[in-house]
Protein backbone atom coordinates (compact mmCIF):
# COMPACT_ATOMS: atom_id res chain seq x y z
CA UNK A 1 0.00 0.00 0.00
CA UNK A 2 3.03 1.85 0.72
CA UNK A 3 4.27 1.54 -2.38
CA UNK A 4 0.81 2.36 -4.48
CA UNK A 5 0.81 5.84 -2.59
CA UNK A 6 4.07 6.83 -3.67
CA UNK A 7 3.50 6.26 -7.14
CA UNK A 8 0.60 7.98 -6.57
CA UNK A 9 2.10 10.64 -4.94
CA UNK A 10 4.82 11.08 -7.64
CA UNK A 11 2.98 10.99 -10.87
CA UNK A 12 3.55 14.59 -12.49
CA UNK A 13 -0.06 15.91 -12.11
CA UNK A 14 -0.14 15.23 -8.59
CA UNK A 15 3.37 17.28 -8.23
CA UNK A 16 1.91 19.80 -10.72
CA UNK A 17 -1.27 20.61 -8.73
CA UNK A 18 1.14 20.59 -5.66
CA UNK A 19 2.92 23.02 -7.17
CA UNK A 20 0.14 25.21 -8.45
CA UNK A 21 -1.33 25.30 -5.22
CA UNK A 22 1.79 26.86 -3.55
CA UNK A 23 1.97 29.18 -5.76
CA UNK A 24 -1.97 30.20 -5.91
CA UNK A 25 -1.50 30.74 -1.99
CA UNK A 26 1.52 32.94 -2.64
CA UNK A 27 -0.33 34.87 -5.19
CA UNK A 28 -3.59 35.22 -3.30
CA UNK A 29 -1.45 36.54 -0.76
CA UNK A 30 -0.08 39.00 -2.78
CA UNK A 31 -3.29 40.16 -4.13
CA UNK A 32 -5.00 40.28 -0.58
CA UNK A 33 -2.47 42.27 -0.38
CA UNK A 34 -2.65 45.01 -2.87
CA UNK A 35 -6.35 45.04 -2.37
CA UNK A 36 -6.17 45.86 1.48
CA UNK A 37 -3.27 47.83 1.13
CA UNK A 38 -3.53 49.84 -2.56
CA UNK A 39 -6.95 49.78 -4.22
CA UNK A 40 -9.20 49.71 -1.03
CA UNK A 41 -7.46 52.82 0.44
CA UNK A 42 -7.96 54.65 -2.95
CA UNK A 43 -11.39 53.74 -3.47
CA UNK A 44 -12.08 54.98 0.48
CA UNK A 45 -9.96 58.16 -0.40
CA UNK A 46 -12.09 59.05 -3.32
CA UNK A 47 -15.74 58.35 -1.72
CA UNK A 48 -14.52 60.53 1.28
CA UNK A 49 -12.04 58.10 3.62
CA UNK A 50 -14.92 55.93 3.61
CA UNK A 51 -13.49 51.71 4.85
CA UNK A 52 -15.68 49.29 3.53
CA UNK A 53 -14.57 46.85 5.50
CA UNK A 54 -16.26 47.92 8.80
CA UNK A 55 -19.72 48.50 7.25
CA UNK A 56 -22.48 45.94 8.54
CA UNK A 57 -25.62 45.59 9.63
CA UNK A 58 -26.74 44.31 12.81
CA UNK A 59 -29.44 41.22 12.60
CA UNK A 60 -29.57 41.81 16.10
CA UNK A 61 -30.63 44.54 18.72
CA UNK A 62 -27.94 44.04 21.10
CA UNK A 63 -25.20 44.85 18.26
CA UNK A 64 -24.22 48.62 18.95
CA UNK A 65 -21.02 48.89 18.26
CA UNK A 66 -19.37 50.57 15.23
CA UNK A 67 -16.38 48.43 14.60
CA UNK A 68 -17.21 45.24 12.58
CA UNK A 69 -14.87 43.05 15.12
CA UNK A 70 -16.85 44.70 18.35
CA UNK A 71 -20.11 44.23 16.39
CA UNK A 72 -19.59 40.73 15.51
CA UNK A 73 -18.86 39.75 19.60
CA UNK A 74 -22.46 41.18 20.59
CA UNK A 75 -24.40 39.41 18.04
CA UNK A 76 -25.35 38.48 14.60
CA UNK A 77 -24.25 41.38 11.91
CA UNK A 78 -24.41 41.16 7.93
CA UNK A 79 -20.92 42.20 6.97
CA UNK A 80 -21.52 43.43 3.34
CA UNK A 81 -18.39 45.90 3.46
CA UNK A 82 -16.26 42.51 3.91
CA UNK A 83 -17.97 40.85 1.37
CA UNK A 84 -17.50 43.66 -1.22
CA UNK A 85 -13.47 43.59 -0.11
CA UNK A 86 -13.48 39.98 -0.95
CA UNK A 87 -15.21 40.09 -4.04
CA UNK A 88 -13.27 42.86 -5.24
CA UNK A 89 -10.13 40.43 -4.07
CA UNK A 90 -11.36 37.33 -6.20
CA UNK A 91 -12.60 40.30 -9.69
CA UNK A 92 -8.60 41.46 -9.18
CA UNK A 93 -7.44 37.24 -9.14
CA UNK A 94 -9.07 36.18 -11.69
CA UNK A 95 -8.33 39.23 -14.13
CA UNK A 96 -4.73 38.81 -13.52
CA UNK A 97 -5.18 34.60 -14.15
CA UNK A 98 -6.86 35.46 -17.42
CA UNK A 99 -4.25 37.87 -18.09
CA UNK A 100 -1.41 35.22 -16.97
CA UNK A 101 -3.07 31.97 -19.14
CA UNK A 102 -3.59 34.84 -21.84
CA UNK A 103 0.23 35.64 -22.12
CA UNK A 104 1.21 31.91 -22.02
CA UNK A 105 -1.14 31.15 -24.16
CA UNK A 106 0.86 33.35 -26.92
CA UNK A 107 3.66 32.01 -25.59
CA UNK A 108 3.73 28.64 -26.35
CA UNK A 109 1.52 29.15 -29.78
CA UNK A 110 1.18 25.28 -31.03
CA UNK A 111 3.40 24.64 -34.40
CA UNK A 112 0.52 24.07 -37.40
CA UNK A 113 0.15 20.44 -37.34
CA UNK A 114 1.27 18.83 -40.95
CA UNK A 115 -0.53 16.58 -42.41
CA UNK A 116 0.24 12.83 -42.01
CA UNK A 117 1.96 10.37 -44.48
CA UNK A 118 -0.75 8.49 -45.60
CA UNK A 119 -0.17 4.11 -44.94
CA UNK A 120 1.82 2.58 -47.29
CA UNK A 121 -1.36 0.24 -48.71
CA UNK A 122 -3.55 3.19 -49.21
CA UNK A 123 -0.13 5.15 -51.47
CA UNK A 124 0.30 1.56 -53.24
CA UNK A 125 -3.57 1.55 -53.84
CA UNK A 126 -3.46 5.30 -55.14
CA UNK A 127 -0.88 4.13 -57.62
CA UNK A 128 -2.55 1.32 -58.81
CA UNK A 129 -5.64 3.20 -59.30
CA UNK A 130 -3.52 6.25 -60.93
CA UNK A 131 -2.11 3.35 -63.62
CA UNK A 132 -5.49 1.94 -64.25
CA UNK A 133 -6.91 5.87 -65.53
CA UNK A 134 -4.21 5.87 -67.10
CA UNK A 135 -4.68 2.70 -69.61
CA UNK A 136 -8.06 4.11 -70.62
Amino acid sequence: MLEEFKKFAMRGNVVDLAVGVVIGAAFGAIVNSLVADVIMPIIGAATGGLDFSNYFVPLSSKVTAAALADAKKQGAVLAWGNFLTILINFIIIAFALFLTVRLINKLYKPEAAKPAAPPADVVLLTEIRDLLKAKQ
